[in-house]
């Protein structure tokens, strides 16, 4: 299943206003249980001072848009191979006035270096589709000053990108693999000169029903028609409440194992 033909649908009706697109970002917060997973990440990190950010594989822009407005000092900078969605974060941008706080621009992974030190940076479901995987953790550890942190949220090797055995394929089309172990997402992270790297997994039972509720179903009857979008408001009228309980079991409970991994990597 192709991904980016529903997402370049949703960000062309989404992009009409600065009201529809805040809307937008409210729904893929709430709907998307990686997004709780990130946020707290990133309110256990919170940085009170000043801090330059890298959204690494920016997409829509909503991690940017989450960390400009939490703190008015910290400054994003978002990078994306997309085109089209970097000129439309940067018109949303200047359109709410955050042009101080946030800015996109195009970039390759494979070959970006911050020029300004980096604090954070994020990567959020970016490092299943990029296959230089071990060139681009270089290019973070590089980009990051002393002391900074990377967080990852990526698919896992138990299930992620819902795949159970050798089988079968990826859900989404665009991935170049399925997923990251434990140890070898590790031993990648510290081979490029993290020193300390920490690991949990996400998206375990609730979070895999909610993620088959809110996003496999929906995705799926819409790369059939795309007459389901008429529909879809109706469906998450009647799955948002059980979604929204899972996302909140799935961040509360520690587990064992999981379809998703959250990763923080630190630059000594």
């Amino acid at each position: 299943m192709n991904y980016d033909p529903i997402k370049f649908s949703l960000g062309t009706f989404f992009n009409r206003s600065p009201f529809l697109r805040k809307v937008f970002y409210l729904l893929l917060d709430v709907l998307l249980l990686r997004a709780w997973h990130i946020k707290l990440a990133i309110r256990k990190w919170n940085k009170n001072s000043s801090a330059f950010i890298l959204d690494a594989g920016s997409g829509f822009g909503q991690y940017s848009y989450y960390l400009a407005r939490k703190n008015a000092s910290w400054n994003v900078l978002g990078i994306d191979v997309k085109q089209e969605q970097i000129e439309d974060c940067n018109q949303f941008a200047k359109q709410i006035h955050y042009e101080d706080r946030m800015h996109f621009q195009v970039g390759d992974l494979t070959t970006f270096v911050s020029e300004q030190p980096c604090d954070l940076i994020l990567s959020v479901d970016v490092m299943e589709h990029i296959l230089e995987d071990e060139q681009v953790f270089k290019n973070f550890y590089n980009s990051l000053q002393s002391k900074g942190m990377l967080l990852i949220s990526t698919p896992s090797n138990l299930g992620g990108s819902d795949v159970h055995d050798d089988s079968e394929e990826s859900f989404i089309g665009e991935h170049v693999r399925d997923g990251y172990g434990v140890d070898e997402i590790t031993t990648k992270l510290k081979n490029a000169g993290f020193a300390d790297v920490e690991t949990h997994f996400s998206y375990g039972v609730p979070g895999h029903i909610s993620w088959i509720l809110s996003m496999k179903w929906p995705i799926s009857l819409l790369n059939i028609s795309k007459l389901f979008f008429i529909i879809l408001p109706f469906y998450y009228l009647a799955v948002f409440w059980i979604c929204l309980i899972l996302n909140f079991l799935d961040v509360i409970c520690e587990h064992q194992a999981g379809t998703g991994l959250i990763v923080k990597a630190y630059k000594e």
